[in-house]
């Protein structure tokens, strides 16, 4: 491996990233290529939208094909943990201590790559995993945001 720091990725999302990679190479490009063609082929490029348009899209596609292959070249599995502790892979629930309400939450911790704050998949490197990371049950941690420091709870590891 390069000098870079790897790209940690669950085996769904590794092989999420390969259909992805394989989609747009032999899917994407072919499709993209063929609308150049055709639009170079309506002659005058240099008021020709379609032409422009073609070439964007292919940019855009050139540009994800060269990142996926890039954390291709350099990432490591997420191996399955243990659930004594939050690491990587680890899905947690917390509960937010001083909060009138007890909220909870449930998060899974992913790779930087993987993270989906919609589908509840936060980074490694975000504030609320650092402070989690190598905690167990029943412990309370603090977790220092931009927006100030506030305590949570480890309710449960899965």
């Amino acid at each position: 491996m390069s000098g870079k720091k790897p790209v940690y990725l669950t085996q769904k999302g590794l092989d999420e990233l390969k259909a992805e990679l394989d989609d747009l190479i032999n899917v994407k490009r072919p499709a993209n290529i063929q609308s150049i063609k055709e639009a170079r082929a309506l002659g005058d490029l240099s008021e020709n939208a379609d032409y422009d348009a073609a070439r964007n899209e292919q940019a855009v596609l050139e540009g994800r094909i060269k990142k996926i292959e890039q954390m291709l070249e350099n990432y490591e599995i997420i191996e399955e943990t243990s659930k004594d502790k939050v690491g990587l892979g680890t899905t947690v629930s917390i509960r937010y201590i001083d909060e009138d309400d007890s909220e909870t939450d449930e998060y899974m911790i992913v790779g930087s790559q993987e993270a989906d704050p919609f589908a509840s998949k936060i980074s490694n490197e975000s504030p609320i995993a650092q402070a989690l990371m190598n905690h167990k049950v029943g412990e309370i941690v603090t977790v220092e945001s931009p927006n100030g420091s506030y305590k949570v709870e480890i309710t449960e590891i899965k």
